[in-house]
């Protein structure tokens, strides 16, 4: 970790900040593990890092390069940065890097070792993230937003979950949405109301827990509405198309591809490439992270796996 160098703390928030942002359209490569002090300024530099990177995706989209869709042009196609919490309990995030890849890593916070699971949303529909939603070893979810320094204590009892995943928008509002599954393998929806508070859930139903993990972040068919994918314990992946109708957020599942079981971690932190459509990441039992590209095609959702990091990954405990 790189050493104070006696600067005030006003500058050198600023000055990592503004690297941040430079680093959103910055190659230098998934396996540079360098990373910045922690400054308060860090999570604001993620937030415009990523708002740089989700601009320049929604060029490509206007050119031609990217799938359309009706309404919001960035909401249903978000550019969130990927946030990994090693074993010591200090969480990193990484931007995209416009080559397809992740610039290096920023020491985003510490003192993470009680966390269980997170989730990045997006509550204003602009396509990059707002704030985490946090759930701890003993059930208590909160909300931090990334611009401001309070934390909201959402509630207890989240520990009766055993995933917790964001994939935005299923409900019709503005506010990214929160999916929890239960020890039986009942999934429910909660419907955000787009500050980090969280409706009364709604049961979306049973039989999730065949799957070994669930993972979404946008729209992968390209109606604007947000979709998810599931792993069986076979290694298929399965879409679930999103329907916009919280009563009833997902179509039939269909069968995407095989072989999936060789990953153990698959997240999405939206369009990683740039191109206007939303990707999904694959870490190995190497630690080598894959990126599967989107299409926008609900038939063939995903391109043919490419290396975008040769390893290292294993040394997160959660990638969200």
């Amino acid at each position: 970790m790189a050493k104070s160098s006696g600067r005030t703390p006003g500058r050198t928030a600023s000055r990592l900040a503004a690297a941040a942002v430079a680093a959103a359209l910055v190659g230098t490569g998934a396996t540079a593990f360098a990373a910045d002090q922690p400054t308060p300024s860090a999570k604001a530099a993620v937030k415009a890092g990523a708002a740089r990177a989700a601009a320049h995706a929604h060029a490509a989209r206007g050119a031609g390069h990217g799938v359309t869709k009706s309404g919001d042009p960035n909401g249903a196609y978000p550019v969130f940065a990927l946030i990994g919490v090693d074993h010591s309990g200090n969480s990193f995030s990484y931007l995209p890097d416009s080559e397809g890849s992740f610039a290096s890593r920023m020491l985003f916070e510490e003192g993470q070792g009680g966390l269980k699971n997170g989730a990045q949303v997006d509550n204003d529909a602009d396509g990059v993230a707002d704030g985490l939603w946090k759930w701890d070893a003993n059930g208590t979810m909160t909300y931090e937003p990334l611009l401001e320094p309070e934390t909201t204590v959402v509630g207890g009892g989240w520990n009766i979950y055993d995933t917790l995943l964001s994939p935005g928008n299923l409900g019709g509002a503005d506010g990214g949405d929160l999916l929890g599954r239960d020890a039986s393998g009942t999934l429910y929806l909660y419907l955000g109301y787009g500050n980090g508070k969280l409706t009364s859930r709604y049961k979306v139903g049973g039989g999730w827990g065949q799957y070994t993990a669930l993972a979404g972040n946008g729209d992968l068919t390209g109606d604007g509405k947000a979709d998810i994918v599931a792993r069986g314990g076979d290694g298929t992946l399965w879409l679930y198309k999103g329907t916009g109708d919280y009563k009833a957020p997902f179509e039939p599942r269909t069968k995407i591809g095989g072989g999936w079981n060789i990953f153990n971690a698959i997240v999405s932190s939206g369009d990683v490439d740039l191109d206007g459509t939303t990707d999904l990441l694959g870490r190995d039992a190497a630690g080598a992270l894959w990126l599967y590209k989107g299409t926008g095609d609900a038939a063939d959702p995903y391109k043919s796996r490419v290396k975008i990091g040769n390893g290292g990954w294993n040394t997160y405990r959660l990638l969200f």
